[in-house]
Formats: structure tokens, sequence, C-alpha cells
């Protein structure tokens, strides 16, 4: 069953636009009528960047860099005139080796892109979202993963970058209360042509479409959710 959001007169940052999740969360928002900026590392002249730019106002930046990180949040209040919702969609994933076999490059690669984006955008976008009317206070959802929940062999890095977003997830909201309310949603396996490709022999009919993950997210920017804030929701179907 779907349901029916309106975000009418809403601003909308998405982080990580261009990748199938992101590009998914903002189709779903720009439907259901708030103005969508999107943000991304890679732009539209790279093969893999699914955002139809059409619809979104598109922002290149690295959100690794603080600095370019505190610039586009503040095109995006200077353009549309506030913040009320961050998605922070940046993140992906690396494994197949044991700690002891694992590179600190990746160590590093795997905090920056799913853990510092999610720290950097959220630190400059709090101070406006404070000041959000979306449902008396601002809003943001970021991508932790199931598997952060515990450890497991050949991904731990991964894990344990996606368990910081949970954690931080719940110290914002502990820190905002009644201005910025601070969700995560915890996906498995996302259908994705990536994964298809990774994992051809899967049964893919188990896989979470990126929509509905999307539909979720908006939920939880939306005043359906207005007394849920610090929460990690499971959004990993029968995967």
């Amino acid at each position: 069953m779907s349901a029916d959001f309106d975000f009418g007169d809403s601003v909308v940052l998405v982080t990580g636009a261009g990748g199938t999740l992101g590009s998914a969360v903002c189709d779903a928002f720009a439907d259901a009528g708030a103005t969508v900026c999107g943000a991304d590392l890679i732009g539209p002249d790279n093969e893999d960047f699914e955002l139809d730019t059409d619809r979104v106002d598109f922002y290149q930046g690295d959100f690794t860099d603080e600095d370019d990180v505190a610039e586009t949040i503040e095109s995006v209040v200077d353009d549309h005139g506030g913040l009320d919702a961050l998605a922070n969609i940046a993140g992906t994933w690396r494994g197949g080796t044991p700690i002891d076999e694992t590179e600190a490059k990746t160590f590093d690669f795997l905090l920056d892109v799913n853990l510092k984006t999610m720290f950097l955008a959220s630190k400059h976008a709090i101070p406006h979202l404070r000041e959000s009317d979306l449902a008396g206070q601002g809003a943001i959802v970021s991508v932790s993963a199931r598997s952060s929940l515990e450890g497991g062999e050949g991904d731990g890095i991964y894990r344990a970058s996606k368990a910081g977003v949970r954690i931080l997830t719940e110290t914002i909201a502990e820190e905002n209360p009644g201005e910025v309310r601070a969700n995560a949603v915890m996906p498995s396996v996302i259908d994705t042509p990536m994964n298809r490709e990774m994992m051809p022999d899967s049964d893919h009919e188990k896989w979470v479409d990126p929509s509905d993950i999307a539909e979720t997210i908006m939920y939880l920017c939306s005043d359906a959710a207005s007394v849920t804030s610090g929460a990690a929701v499971p959004v990993y179907g029968e995967a």
C-alpha cells in the first residue's frame, strides 16, 4: 500500500543523489511536491549518474570535504530560502577480506563515504533545519544497514561505518529535541543494477526496491512521524 505525502513548500536536500537509491528518493520527494536539491560527487556526464536533473536542482560537490559541504548547503539555503529535510543517502559497500588482510585505505574510504559524509552534511544542515516549519521541526534521515547490528565475516569495516551512522543519528536526536528529528533506515540488499551484477545467482525477488525505501524515508520526514526521533527502522523486507 502506498501513502500520499505532501511536501509542497518544503526544501529537501538529498546526498548521493546520482545513485540508484538517491535518485529514487529525489523522485519520491519531487512527486510529493518538494523542492528537491540533489548533491553528489559525480555529475550528469558520469555513466553511473541516474538522477533526472530536469526535476531536481543539482549541486555537484565532495561531501567528504567540509568546505564543499558548507558551500553546498549555504547555496541551497540561499537559492531556496531555507532547508526542511536532509536525506543522507551517500554511501557504498566494500568487503571480501578479513580485518588482518584489509588495507588501511579501505578503512579510510568507507569511513569517509559512509560516515563522514553523513556527519558533515548533518553538522552544516542542523542550524538551518532548526528553523524549519516542517511538522514543527526539521528532519534528517540517514542510511545505516541491517548488518551494522552485529559483526560479520569479510566486511567488518563497512559494518562499523554503518553502525557509526546509527550512533550519530541517535546522538543528533538527543541533542535536538523539539527542533530536529533524526532517524535512520536499515536496508539489507537493495535491488540495484550493481547488486544484481555482483550477485547474479541470488533471489532478486526478495530484494527491496529503492522506491519502497524512499517511501519510508519520506514518512520519517513527514508530520506522520512527528513523534519519532532516534529510531533505526528496518527496511529489508525478506532480503
